[in-house]
């Protein structure tokens, strides 16, 4: 039986996490804006299109055969060497279809003029499904320590690298050699911390019990990607090429505070809510306080983001992409709204409620290509951006409603409980609009108008949360002093 891991040993790994995800957010907040600069919102969307298809057929040759294994702690290696053959056979037959059906893909992506690109892209999906082994390795002992540092280093040299290409005028490959050079790095790095060393071993009847698992995760993890995608697909398809730029430029600045905080707290959620089995106490309070973290921190940062978009598109992008400020906006407030559902996706995954987990992800893939298709068809991606907003309000209220029913959780306590910082966010964000907006002709200066606003936004939201998250404040002061003084709760349970 797998050890129960106690709050001190989760909360160390979501330090580690944090950390990792931390120590990359001030070099991407700084090289996304710069290559922007140097790059064309073509460039940007003919690369996010490219990515969008290798990551589907990733996905789908990976099969989550991985995650099975990250759940299965029992199994023995003979079942990894298994794991690891199948995804590579798989890897390299998803790389085959994409190199020889470039012509037609890229075409029906509307983005005609990646057909070579694809090709060369298609090299990336063995890189990291065979990576995926080894890291389903350090995830099963819950050592995130190991892996925030390969992070760290493998995301710092890629984007510095891509950098210095784009600087020297190779424009578009600037992008694709840092995507390659992050996998690379992390690929020989995992198998180097993980010591782990593929035999020619396969064991077809070891597959079972991880086929079972998997394939109720499949569905899920395919809507869970046309949900994300689905607008870059659209946008491409329906708009323009550089319409699809700007949402990808926008989208990736946008997304910076997601991928510090959600990468890092959901990849060590996910295993740590497997061990709580069937403690279903300790399951409701992890889900709630991880819950009511996570929109404390990423609701501000989002809301603030939207509030401010209009000087921070300029100063950040510089003015050839002005005119998105929009769409960084509403991108940013898409976000936000559903903030309070950041630990629900590793929740339904840890507990095995695979059925719920695949139709709320069904539904919400559903109304996101739906809603983004009628803006681009009827208005412009302005218009699709707001539709975005409209679904993510809709999702806020029906994934909650089936979480919290799977749990046990009142409906509108658990949605009060971990929507009120958002709530509190917003609040905070239209203070801030307000503020510019009444002192516009004295703010004439974007830069001054971002100092105004980060100002202003963080004296709202300060005093806002100390009235209004007393008792979550009250809590996490008091597992800092058990976890000091080795809290008896850190121990596994006689």
């Amino acid at each position: 039986m797998a050890p129960t891991q106690g709050v001190k040993t989760i909360t160390t790994n979501v330090g580690w996490s944090v950390l990792s995800k931390t120590a990359t957010f001030g070099l991407k907040f700084v090289t996304v804006p710069i290559l922007a600069r140097l790059l064309t919102p073509e460039d940007f969307g003919t690369v996010a299109v490219a990515l969008t298809v290798v990551q589907f057929l990733a996905m789908i040759g990976g099969a989550g055969l991985t995650s099975a294994l990250i759940v299965d702690r029992d199994s023995g290696m003979d079942t990894v060497h298994t794991v690891f053959w199948a995804n590579l056979a798989m890897s390299l037959i998803m790389s085959v279809i994409l190199f020889l059906g470039a012509n037609g893909i890229g075409s029906w992506m509307g983005a005609a003029q990646s057909a070579d690109l694809l090709r060369i892209m298609a090299f990336l999906i063995p890189l990291q499904l065979t990576a995926d082994v080894a890291y389903s390795l350090l995830a099963r002992e819950m050592n995130f320590s190991k892996d925030a540092i390969l992070s760290t280093v493998s995301e710092t040299t890629a984007a510095l690298v891509a950098l210095a290409l784009a600087f020297m005028g190779f424009g578009i490959w600037a992008l694709v050699v840092q995507l390659f050079s992050s996998a690379v790095i992390r690929l020989v790095g995992l198998y180097s911390i993980t010591r782990y060393v593929p035999r020619f071993v396969i064991k077809p009847d070891r597959m079972g019990p991880l086929v079972r698992y998997s394939s109720g995760l499949m569905g899920s993890e395919i809507a869970n990607f046309v949900t994300f995608q689905a607008p870059m697909v659209v946008i491409a398809r329906m708009l323009t090429l550089a319409d699809a730029g700007a949402y990808s430029a926008a989208n990736r600045f946008a997304s910076i505070p997601n991928q510090v905080v959600l990468s890092a707290v959901m990849g060590v959620l996910f295993p740590a809510f497997s061990l709580m089995g069937d403690d279903r106490k300790r399951r409701t309070d992890a889900l709630m306080l991880s819950t009511q973290v996570m929109t404390v921190v990423l609701a501000p940062a989002m809301f603030g983001l939207w509030a401010v978009a209009e000087p921070a598109m300029l100063v950040l992008f510089g003015p050839q992409w002005a005119y998105a400020w929009p769409v960084l906006g509403l991108l940013a407030l898409s976000k936000a709204i559903v903030t309070p559902c950041s630990t629900f996706i590793p929740y339904l995954k840890g507990t095995g409620q695979s059925r719920v987990l695949f139709w709320s992800a069904v539904l919400r893939a559903i109304a996101t290509t739906l809603a983004i298709m009628l803006g681009a068809t009827y208005g412009s991606l302005v218009d699709a951006m707001v539709a975005l907003c409209v679904v993510n309000a809709i999702t806020l209220v029906g994934y909650s409603w089936a979480v919290f029913r799977v749990d046990g959780i009142p409906f509108f306590w658990g949605l009060m409980t971990s929507s009120r910082s958002m709530l509190t966010s917003l609040v905070m964000g239209v203070g801030v609009r307000l503020t510019l907006s009444t002192f516009e002709a004295q703010l004439t200066s974007p830069y001054l108008q971002l100092l105004v606003g980060a100002v202003v936004g963080g004296v709202l939201y300060g005093a806002m949360f100390l009235v209004t998250e007393r008792a979550l404040v009250k809590k996490i002061i008091g597992m800092v002093k058990r976890r000091r003084g080795g809290s008896v709760a850190d121990a596994p349970p006689a």
